[in-house]
């Protein structure tokens, strides 16, 4: 999709939509195109599926921390 064809699904000025797009590019999660005078942005998946291994390894062994103890404040709030 062109910046303009995005932007018009947030409530964002189609130069704020374009840095942001700027910046997921320069992240290695878009792909940029050039057709005529519009550019087009495409997604790469193999840098979504980066983001999402990051993200596991970063929260994925604090969350389950996070639940373990929740459970085990539930067990005892439960035997009173």
């Amino acid at each position: 999709m062109s910046a303009g064809a995005i932007a018009r699904h947030f409530k964002l000025t189609r130069p704020a939509v374009s840095q942001h797009l700027s910046m997921l590019r320069a992240a290695g999660l878009l792909n940029e195109r050039r057709e005529g005078a519009k550019r087009l942005y495409i997604v790469r998946e193999e840098g979504f599926e980066e983001l999402a291994e990051f993200i596991e390894n970063f929260w994925g062994p604090r969350l389950r921390k996070l639940k373990l103890a929740a459970e085990s404040v539930e067990r005892r709030g439960s035997k009173r």
